[in-house]
C-alpha cells in the first residue's frame, strides 16, 4: 500500500506509546499511582466538550470517535485506535476544559491519567514534553488534512480518503472488520447514508474494494489512492 500522506484525514499516525517510555522508573511508578481503566460501551460517551477535563485519556483497546457539536450539528475530527490519547489540548492553563467530545465506536477500556500528574511529568521531563508536543503537532497536521478534505474533495474522494486510512492506519491492513454502521461512516465521509451505500456499491462493482458483512477488503489501493489524489 501507498506510504503518501495524502489520505491522513481520518486519524493521527504519531503512536502515543513512546512518549511513556521517555519517563523514568519514578515517574512511571507516579503514573501507575494516579491512574485508572475504565470499559466503555459501544456508543456510550467518553467525555463530553465543555466540561472540565480532570484527566488525560489514553486509548488501550477499541475505537473511538471524537467530534465538536453544537446545538445542531455535529462535525467528527477524528478516529482514534488504541494507543492515541483524548484531552491533551485541555492542558493549557486557559483551557482546562474538553474542547471536543469522544464516544465509543465499539467496545473500549480507556486509562484515565490525572491531568495534575501529567502536567508535572511535562514539567520536570524534557524529552516527556517534546514527545507531547510532537503528539500535539501531529494532531493539528491531521485536522488541516482533515478539513482540506472536507472543503476541496468530492463524495469519491472523500470515501477513498477514508478506507485508505482506515486500512493503513486504523486496522494497518488491506482486510479488517469495519464496526461503523454506514451512518456513521457517512458521519465520518461528511456524507448521507444514501450516498455511502451508492458510492461503496460503486466501488465494489469496480473492484476496488470487497465487502462481505462488516469485512472488509481493499482489492486496488492503486485506483483508490488515484480517486483520492483527485478528490
Amino acid at each position: 500500500m501507498s506510504n503518501k500522506n495524502t489520505y491522513s484525514s481520518c486519524t493521527v499516525s504519531y503512536s502515543c506509546l513512546r512518549c511513556f517510555e521517555k519517563l523514568t522508573d519514578e515517574e512511571l511508578h507516579l503514573l501507575e499511582t494516579n491512574r485508572l481503566e475504565i470499559k466503555y460501551k459501544k456508543g456510550e460517551t467518553i467525555c463530553k466538550q465543555g466540561t472540565f477535563a480532570s484527566h488525560i485519556m489514553y486509548v488501550c483497546t477499541g475505537l473511538v470517535k471524537v467530534y465538536i457539536e453544537n446545538e445542531v450539528d455535529t462535525l467528527t475530527l477524528k478516529i482514534l485506535p488504541d494507543g492515541n490519547m483524548i484531552g491533551l489540548t485541555s492542558l493549557f492553563d486557559d483551557a482546562s476544559v474538553f474542547q471536543y467530545s469522544a464516544y465509543a465506536y465499539q467496545e473500549s477500556v480507556i486509562r484515565l491519567i490525572d491531568i495534575n500528574v501529567f502536567k508535572q511529568l511535562i514539567k520536570q521531563n524534557v524529552e516527556f514534553a517534546n514527545e507531547i508536543i510532537n503528539i500535539l503537532c501531529d494532531k493539528a497536521v491531521q485536522t488541516y488534512g482533515r478539513f482540506f478534505c472536507f472543503t476541496n474533495k468530492q463524495t469519491y474522494g472523500r470515501m477513498a480518503d477514508i478506507l485508505l486510512c482506515l486500512a493503513s492506519r486504523i486496522y494497518k491492513n488491506d482486510e479488517f472488520e469495519l464496526f461503523l454502521s454506514r451512518k456513521e461512516l457517512a458521519d465520518l465521509t461528511g456524507m448521507s447514508t444514501e450516498s455511502v451505500i451508492r458510492i461503496l456499491k460503486k466501488f465494489r462493482d469496480e473492484e476496488l474494494i470487497k465487502i462481505v458483512g462488516k469485512k472488509y477488503k481493499i482489492l486496488n489501493p492503486y485506483k483508490l489512492q488515484q480517486i483520492s489524489d483527485r478528490g
